[in-house]
């Protein structure tokens, strides 16, 4: 299964700012700052890659459901990374 690249370069934008948060995270960390923000940033942090785990598999799901018909989407494999993101 190939992903569409435009779409794959939005995700890789995304990975690289949840990159940024996540040593923001760890700074803060260092910094000893308070327990609430660490979490805080930590949540945006998970729901930034999540996003980006959804709109992999979105990309997927849509070209399997616009392929040719001679080749059957993998339902089954599609349902498992999905599920893996819940």
């Amino acid at each position: 299964m190939q992903l569409e690249p435009d779409e794959m370069t939005k995700v890789a934008n995304r990975l690289k700012r949840a990159q940024g948060q996540l040593a923001g995270v760890v700074r803060m960390l260092d910094e000893g700052r308070d327990c609430a923000d660490v979490v805080t940033q930590l949540s945006a942090v998970s729901r930034a890659l999540d996003r980006a785990g959804f709109a992999i598999i979105a990309s997927g799901m849509r070209q399997c459901l616009t392929s040719d018909e001679d080749s059957a989407p993998d339902v089954e494999k599609l349902e498992k990374l999905f599920l893996s993101l819940a």
